[in-house]
């Protein structure tokens, strides 16, 4: 018997994350606790919604920690576990750390689902966490109405040269690694069973390369595009640094079939709740609506968003002194 594993979740990928609105107001007040004698100094946690946290401990390193997990977000349950691996591996090189161990974490819906597919997501992780040169050993697990999946991520990184995302400033270009659409393509995928081979390839490719140029060329402020669009995830860079960005929608890259996506109505409830977030802090007025929500379109695994040049990769706008709004398209 076969299983489309889709259809046993109500959301999928990076698009089921609670709304960035509500996930603020919930986390409101949890930040600038300090712990009695803590063993290291918090370089980054709560305050500005980085990536992930970074600890410096003795020796001149910054401990990087994260976790990450959704539901499937494609049929076949060894592409999913890649997916999540790589989706949970890459707040480490968006904050430009190496990760170095990682646990699983693993929802199963024991009497409806066999194991046998657990076991091949489990592989599916463990075959990202290989090529990315990350120990993956032991985790957690429940019984659980829907499957999910993803990992808890301990990196190291220099803590004088962590990529955050409040230290954009004006005047810098902004990079993007990956082509958008994935969010779209897996709203149709999960629709109408279509596979999406250069989608799952795209998510599947971990993000190593480009948070290493990234650091090479100078950069000090990134964000990987995920559940909150490229807009989502631009506007809370450009609050955090106190500036405007200027995005060209025309050098924004997007797969193959992302249009027609779009067109035929392939749009999940998480990307029209990003673009509702962000539209008061947006000039949209250049743009039409449905290229709006191809910018906030709800990625899973996406690229890293960098402010600075990165070679190889397209420049889609440039960071300007702060207006009235965080984002001006076009």
């Amino acid at each position: 018997m076969s299983y489309r594993l889709t259809q046993y979740a109500h959301g999928g990928g990076c698009a089921c994350k609670i709304p960035p609105g509500e996930l603020e107001e919930v986390v409101r007040g949890l930040a600038g606790r300090v712990p009695e004698n803590p063993l290291g100094e918090l370089l980054v946690g709560l305050d500005d919604g980085d990536d992930a946290a970074a600890v410096r401990i003795a020796g001149g390193t910054a401990l990087i920690v994260t976790t990450d997990f959704f539901t499937p977000v494609v049929d076949d349950a060894y592409d999913w576990g890649r997916i999540a691996a790589a989706n949970a591996l890459s707040d480490v090189y968006a904050m430009g750390g190496t990760p170095v161990v990682a646990v699983n974490l693993l929802g199963w819906p024991r009497d409806v689902l066999p194991f046998e597919l657990a076991a091949e997501t489990l592989r599916g992780g463990l075959d990202v966490c290989g090529t990315a040169g990350c120990h993956l050993s032991g985790g957690h697990s429940v019984d659980d109405p829907e499957p999910k999946y993803g990992l808890a991520v301990t990196g190291v990184g220099d803590p004088d040269r962590l990529l955050r995302n409040d230290s954009a400033r004006a005047g810098r270009p902004l990079t993007l690694t990956k082509p958008l659409g994935i969010g779209v393509l897996n709203s149709r995928h999960k629709a109408t069973g279509e596979r999406f081979d250069h989608a799952v390839e795209a998510m599947t490719t971990l993000n190593a390369a480009a948070s290493v140029a990234a650091l090479a060329a100078g950069a000090r402020c990134a964000t990987d595009v995920t559940g909150f669009g490229l807009l989502g995830h631009l506007h809370k860079l450009a609050r955090a640094s106190g500036v405007t960005a200027r995005l060209d929608p025309s050098a924004v890259p997007y797969l193959d079939g992302a249009r027609d996506a779009l067109a035929a109505g392939y749009v999940s409830g998480g990307t029209r709740r990003n673009l509702d977030w962000v539209r008061p802090h947006t000039d949209l007025e250049r743009i039409t609506e449905n290229e709006a929500l191809l910018l906030a379109d709800a990625q899973t695994s996406g690229g890293l968003l960098v402010a600075g040049e990165v070679p190889g990769y397209p420049v889609i706008g440039e960071l300007l002194p702060r207006s009235e709004h965080t984002i001006v398209v076009g």
